[in-house]
């Protein structure tokens, strides 16, 4: 087990980044570092690798100079509830400010006065620590516990559908009992041909059972896990530099960052080194970090390195946008984002900045505010956006500051470095590197599903004509870099790339993005992929545009599709079709954006069958995206 005498103080967090000089004073600024200079992570044995942040001249590439408090990400009230008052309730006391939680043997449990109206997930993290499974090697003796046993005590029945998610492991009762989806941590989506190899020989043991999706965070989720074989699987994580720790449930989620970071000509910052501080920080080195395994609920992250805001910022609880402040490279912080059944909300300004190696305590502190005083009732009011609004941002900043390591925690820079007016990259096909001679070509995977020959061929190609290296991105899609310029030709004449993977995908292709839907998941309420696929290709058929359409699918109103950011959005349900049948079916979500304009989406049209989504899709297209029918196109010719 881990020494978790780190935890004692909420207060001793790893500065991220060493101080350093005001950046921009060379274009080709490196700051490395390695285990000595943080000491979070000295208390373990394992060796952390060495991190280089790089920056560019301030006005490279900005033209003109834009100011942030124009441009600043703000809540949207079409599809949120009441914005997040600025300052704290009068009616805020002391009691309300004391913490919920409390620390007994090495875990946070909650505290017996606030146990009354408590949620069932938070009876069953209190009936047994869900973290015992891996750092007390619980897993062990749980993995030779014949199934259909299991099922026979509420304790083990919990762990194998509930506490399992904190190593990843989700249940497939309804669908595909007995077998497990494995979520793992992949900061910044950046990944090893030896990591999809390994991952590769993992789902092909499980036959048709067995495959791996491309999530819309940057990450990879395998199928078909059987339980006798986790203990195998761990292991051989480790021996890969993967984990799947603390990527379910209540914990934070995969840190997203620019999936063209130290490789993009006309990058902010390199995201890498940040995403891969936050993933150590959070998960103690992959050992698992008690610290942070009973949030209220998930909590999502994300680093923004790029104009083109890629990483999503307005969909996360923290964002950190960057900025300069009197010299010095920081980040602004939105919080708050979200999207459940209930409530869909963007981020918010914290009105604070944090310079470049306060990234992790601010993380930190964050996350002990919300530990420690978010709400564990109602299952749909306990993202941290509710807390916030219940304090007031000012009040919430307040209970930050209270927990960062020097009781300061600075306002928020003018000096955003993001770009307002900076019209979003494709990254599908070729594309020049910073780099002097080497590309990297940008590869459509259909809805994020891959298969463990695909895997292979994958790491072959990175390998064969890369540096070994795959970047996932949160469209479910995957970006080969380091390709040498003559081997281009080559590549791009691969099979894979002829047949099923393509670098210039159908326009309409380009930004479709599916939930798991009710193949696998239980709580989908309709199949998503194929669906998707086939409405996509039906439509493309019937009429012609001239610019991407982003078209997202979720199975259900947990929306990991994530519809409300979509240019149209499709939400599953339950309808009737025109004899009064009962059909799957999908709500019509118009109007979401994502960049700097950040907007979510709004229902355009409820309840329409899957079966009847095309004409509806073709009208959409055409009226609102200039959409021209196929037929008149071709008269036109």
């Amino acid at each position: 087990m881990a020494d978790l005498k780190h935890h004692n103080d909420p207060y001793q967090y790893p500065r991220g980044i060493p101080p350093h000089p005001p950046p921009y004073k060379n274009a080709n600024t490196s700051l490395s570092t390695t285990t000595t200079a943080f000491p979070f992570f000295s208390s373990f044995s394992g060796d952390m690798s060495a991190f280089s942040v790089n920056f560019l001249p301030p006005n490279s590439f900005l033209t003109p100079k834009t100011n942030i408090t124009a441009t600043r990400l703000y809540a949207n009230p079409s599809q949120t509830a009441v914005p997040a008052q600025a300052q704290a309730p009068e009616d805020i006391t002391a009691e309300r400010l004391e913490p919920r939680v409390e620390q007994k043997g090495g875990f946070f449990v909650l505290k017996e006065k606030f146990r009354q109206g408590i949620n069932p997930q938070e009876k069953v993290k209190i009936a047994a620590e869900p973290m015992k499974l891996f750092m007390e090697n619980g897993i062990e003796d749980l993995a030779k516990i014949p199934f259909e046993e299991l099922d026979k005590s509420k304790n083990t029945k919990d762990d194998v559908d509930v506490r399992l998610k904190w190593l990843g492991l989700f249940h497939r009762r309804k669908h595909q009992y007995g077998r497990f989806m494995m979520r793992l941590k992949l900061p910044n989506g950046v990944t090893t041909s030896a990591q999809t190899r390994y991952l590769a020989s993992v789902i092909r043991q499980y036959g048709e059972h067995g495959c791996a999706d491309v999530t819309t965070r940057q990450n990879w989720q395998i199928r078909g896990v059987t339980l006798p074989d986790v203990p195998a699987i761990l292991k051989g994580l480790n021996e890969v530099g993967l984990t799947s720790l603390q990527s379910g449930m209540d914990n934070v989620r995969n840190p997203v960052g620019n999936p063209l970071a130290g490789i993009d000509p006309h990058e902010i910052v390199d995201t890498r080194s940040y995403t891969n501080l936050l993933s150590q920080f959070i998960t103690a080195n992959s050992r698992g970090n008690p610290a942070f395994t009973n949030l209220p609920r998930k909590w999502n992250v994300c680093v923004i390195g790029s104009h083109d805001l890629y990483e999503h910022p307005h969909i996360n609880d923290l964002a950190y946008m960057p900025a300069t402040k009197d010299g010095r490279f920081g980040f602004n912080l939105l919080v708050g984002g979200f999207f459940s059944p209930k409530r869909c909300a963007e981020a918010i300004p914290l009105d604070a900045w944090v310079p470049a190696e306060d990234v992790v305590p601010v993380c930190g502190a964050i996350l002990e505010a919300y530990r420690d005083l978010g709400t564990r009732g109602n299952r749909q009011k306990t993202r941290m956006m509710w807390l916030i609004d219940e304090l007031g941002v000012e009040g919430f900043r307040s209970e930050v500051v209270k927990r960062m390591p020097e009781q300061v925690l600075e306002r928020s820079s003018s000096e955003d470095l993001v770009d307002q007016k900076w019209e979003r990259r494709d990254y599908f096909g070729v594309h020049p590197q910073k780099q002097e001679g080497l590309s990297f070509v940008g590869l459509h995977i259909p809805v994020g599903r891959v298969q463990a020959d695909d895997m292979d061929e994958l790491a072959r190609l990175a390998d064969e004509y890369g540096s070994g290296e795959l970047r996932l991105t949160v469209e479910q899609n995957i970006i080969i870099p380091n390709i040498g310029n003559s081997k281009l030709k080559a590549l791009l004449d691969e099979p894979l790339l002829k047949d099923k993977f393509l670098p210039e995908p159908p326009i309409l292709m380009k930004g479709l993005v599916a939930c798991t839907g009710n193949q696998f998941c239980g709580q989908a309420i309709i199949e998503t992929k194929a669906c998707a696929l086939k409405v996509t290709e039906e439509v493309g058929r019937l009429v012609s545009v001239t610019r991407p359409v982003r078209m997202h699918w979720t199975g259900c109103p947990n929306t990991c599709g994530q519809v409300q950011v979509a240019d149209i959005g499709f939400m599953g349900c339950m309808t009737r079709d025109e004899n009064g049948k009962v059909v799957e079916g999908a709500d019509v979500y118009l109007g979401g954006r994502i960049g700097s304009d950040s907007h979510l989406g709004e229902i355009y049209k409820k309840g329409v069958p899957c079966k009847d989504l095309v004409p509806v899709v073709v009208d959409i297209l055409v009226d609102q995206f200039g959409a021209v029918p196929r037929e008149r196109e071709e008269g036109e010719e």
